[in-house]
Order: C-alpha cells, then structure tokens, then sequence
C-alpha cells in the first residue's frame, strides 16, 4: 500500500483522531516511529529551528525541505505530512513544490494562504492573500499531484486577520477546490473550535501549540469536537531541547557526564535507535557475497576457454 493511501486509510478509520507528531529531521522521526505513532508531520518551523538555527519566518528553501523529507521517508515506514508553507511561490510554484516533495516521499503536503515570507500561525503581524489566489493554490497543487491519494491539506490564516466568519467561508472554498484536509490555524476557544467544524463538513485537524494561541485540548475531545487529524509540529523538538539543556548544565556543572547517564539514552539505545544492528548484518551479507567464490564473474572451476 503506497504512504498516500495508508495516511488516508488512518483519517478514515473513525474514533480518536490521528495523532501527528512533528519532526524536524530523521532522528526525530525515528523516535515518533519507535514510540508507536503511525504518521508524521514534518515541521516547517521545526525543521527551520533546527537546520538553520532561526525563526518560522519563511527561510527555509523547497530544496532544503525536499532534503529533509527525503532522509525522513528513507529512514521510517510512517506516512509524513509536509509544511509546505505558502507553497513557495504563486500557483505555478505550487505545482512544482507538489511534484517534488511527492517525489521525496512525503504522503501529502500543507499550503496556507498567507502572504510571503509567511510568519509562524501564533506569531503576530501575519498576512493573507486574498481567497482567490489561494483557491487558485489548492486547484494546482490538486492538477500537480500524480497519486490521487496524496493528500492537500489547505490551512487558513484568516481567524487572526479577518475574524472567524471569514476564515470559515475561506475553508470551506478551499475544500470546494479540492482539499483533502481542512486547517483553521490559532482559533481561540473551544467555540470557535466547535463553530468551525459544524459549519464546514469535511476533515479537520487542529493544531496544539505549547505556549500558543488555541486552548491545549485532549484527543478525546477534540474528537468530540470532530476533529479527524491532531497535529503536534514541534512538541518532541522542545522536549529535545529541554534534554540537551539539561545534560549541558551538568556537563558545566560538574566537569563531567559520568553522572549523567540517567539524563540521556544509553549507547546501546542510540545504536539501536538509528539501526546500526540492521547496518551490520547488511555489512556481512554483502562482505560474504564478495567472498564467494565466483562472486566477482569469474569460472570457479576449470580454465576459461
């Protein structure tokens, strides 16, 4: 079964939403797949934070994307959602922006209709193109895919600059356009939440952000809602963060990490982690093959006439 229909498999099945943790490298993509997620989400402002070491302000280019998408879909079996952020560029950009990410592996991508460079969805100061041009967006990247499983996820800025009624009626002529997934960014209360969902049928994911505009909301009842999809972009990022502090403090601390074991994985945990054991046997099997004799062309036995 391709990554696109697996992912779409996963929304429809009904009962709690899909949790989606983000990551923003390979590593961390690793760890969602060992802690028994079944898809990922590949952050744009985690993979920003964390490649470049700046804020979700529209740096990143597709290429450097496209790059993290590939090592991500070459290290975990899980379906992987991208932030594509505005698409880079107008519709036609979008179209390219859809063929190389679908060929980098991802199972869909996210496009939203701020202006570009766009800001982080809790930042403020944010912008939006008009509804027009965003439909425009989500009609191409619907022509640009070549798996109609590939999902369109259309996220809409609006609530923040035009007021909830507004941001409703965009969503619902993005999905009219042909998106698969339906993104109101940074609504402010479980109302708004409610509102949103009971005014536009159709499959809806909710992003939770520590410290950010939208109340923190269980899986339950953001099932009750009626939300299908709960996106969590950069909670494993900050933890990781939060863990390399403090290994860092007592590292400074104490002159040493010789008591710090209990802070982080252990060596054999980390080689396991990045399957060195799988890297091994495959070092034996071929190292065996090129031993065989007649494993180079040649005739094992007798002249060659």
């Amino acid at each position: 079964m391709s990554s696109p229909r697996r992912l779409r498999d996963l929304i429809a099945r009904g009962g709690p939403p899909l949790m989606l943790p983000g990551a923003p490298n390979a590593l961390t993509a690793r760890v969602v797949e060992e802690a028994g997620y079944e898809a990922v989400y590949v952050s744009g402002a985690g993979v920003t934070n964390t490649f470049l070491g700046a804020p979700d302000l529209g740096l990143l280019t597709l290429n450097e994307l496209a790059d993290h998408v590939r090592a991500i879909a070459d290290a975990v079996a899980l379906p992987a959602i991208v932030d594509a952020d505005t698409g880079f560029g107008n519709a036609i950009n979008v179209q390219r922006t859809v063929r190389v990410l679908e060929r980098a592996g991802a199972a869909g991508l996210q496009l939203e209709d701020q202006v570009s460079p766009k800001k982080c969805g809790h930042f403020s100061g944010k912008d939006v193109v008009s509804a027009d041009e965003m439909v425009g967006k989500v009609r191409a990247a619907v022509d640009a895919r070549t798996d109609d499983d590939f999902a369109i996820v259309a996220r809409t800025d609006a609530l923040a600059t035009e007021g909830l009624e507004q941001a409703v009626d965009r969503i619902g002529r993005y999905r009219d356009a042909g998106a698969d997934i339906l993104f109101v960014e940074a609504p402010r209360s479980a109302d708004q939440m409610r509102h949103i969902v009971r005014s536009v049928p159709g499959v809806h994911m909710a992003n939770m952000v520590e410290g950010g505009l939208t109340p923190l909301t269980s899986r339950d009842e953001l099932g009750d809602i009626g939300y299908a999809v709960a996106l969590y972009a950069n909670a494993a990022m900050r933890g990781a963060v939060a863990g390399m502090r403090e290994v860092l403090d007592h590292l400074a601390e104490h002159g040493d990490t010789t008591r710090a074991s209990e802070l982080m994985i252990s060596w054999q945990d980390r080689q396991s982690l990045v399957r060195k054991p799988d890297y091994d046997e495959l070092e034996r099997r071929y190292a065996a093959e090129a031993n065989t004799p007649g494993a180079d062309g040649s005739e094992q036995d007798g002249d060659v006439a």
